[in-house]
């Protein structure tokens, strides 16, 4: 089956800079180079140096002339990315553009992170609420953007607040899903704190739907020594046109989020195909599970406690 191509515009981005989190492979390397082409500055923050330097050089060689910037960043711990927040914050630099795209999915059993959280619920939102407390001062100087990327499975479900860490009983995909709700609460709570505040950050958010990546392939480092039948099934039905997207077709919802002039705040963007599992990207009703203004208050406060990271004003 041939695919219909699937696209949208970006606007010129020169003299802006974007962070893109998760930017070394799959879904965020994508983003970083379509921003990157736009005449974006883009600095990866990369776990490991290696695949940030072949990401860097698969970026340039897609945009020649590109402007990347390397930075070490770990966001299953706390102390890497105060490390990192302090480097950014010495060059002083705005940020117009964050796009919180990284993200672990289903570890077989229970893992945590260097402070002791349960591994999906520490990088997928603990992280990324500590990566822009610590932006904060070059966020609001670039008027910023900040697009999370959170998941369908966010759809379904819901936080349970008596077992957060999943230490009374871990089920992987529960927990999956808990650390994306638990991300879009805040990233909407950001968005309201900052224009009560008068922060002039924008928060959305976006999902990419389902493309073959490597969140569900074999990742020994996570105790998943084989690739899962899911993402065998979602390479063969995307393969085929079937369904699901690709890579690139899965980066285009944050792209929109994070770029259109018509995206605003508060806001959910991903595929618009059946199932919103793949297709062309559109803003779409926000996820039952992320419309309590009172959930994203409370996950707001206990994030700060978990991560004693305060925002400044709040």
């Amino acid at each position: 089956m041939t695919r219909t191509k699937i696209d949208i515009a970006i606007p010129s981005l020169t003299g802006r800079r974007a962070v893109v989190t998760g930017a070394s492979d799959g879904i965020g390397l994508r983003i970083a180079t379509r921003l990157a082409r736009a005449g974006a500055e883009v600095v990866l923050p990369v776990r490991n140096p290696a695949k940030g330097e072949s990401a860097s050089a698969s970026i340039r060689a897609a945009a020649p002339g590109a402007h990347i910037a390397l930075q070490e960043l770990d966001l299953s711990s706390l102390a890497s990315i105060t490390a990192f927040g302090e480097a950014m914050r010495r060059d002083g630099r705005p940020v117009h553009l964050l796009i919180n795209n990284a993200g672990v999915m289903s570890p077989p059993s229970r893992q945590t992170t260097a402070d002791g959280f349960e591994l999906q619920l520490g990088t997928n939102h603990l992280g990324h609420f500590a990566l822009v407390a610590h932006l904060l001062p070059l966020l609001q100087a670039g008027a910023a953007r900040v697009t999370s990327q959170v998941s369908i499975a966010a759809a379904r479900g819901g936080i349970d607040w008596d077992d957060l860490q999943s230490e009374r009983s871990y089920d992987d995909m529960r927990a999956y899903r808990q650390s994306k709700i638990a991300l879009g609460l805040f990233a909407l709570e950001l968005d309201r704190r900052s224009a009560a505040a008068g922060w002039g950050i924008t928060s959305n958010l976006s999902h990419p739907g389902v493309a073959p990546t490597s969140l569900l392939s074999a990742r020994p480092e996570l105790g998943r020594t084989a690739d899962t039948s899911a993402v065998r099934a979602i390479r063969w039905a995307s393969a085929r046109g079937l369904l699901v997207g690709t890579p690139e077709t899965a980066s285009l919802p944050a792209l929109l989020a994070a770029t259109s002039t018509d995206a605003g705040g508060r806001r959910l963007y991903g595929p618009r195909g059946l199932g919103h599992l793949g297709g062309a990207p559109a803003e779409q009703p926000l996820y039952r599970t992320l419309r309590s203004e009172e959930d994203a208050a409370r996950m707001w406060s206990l994030s700060e406690e978990l991560t004693a990271v305060a925002y400044a004003g709040t």
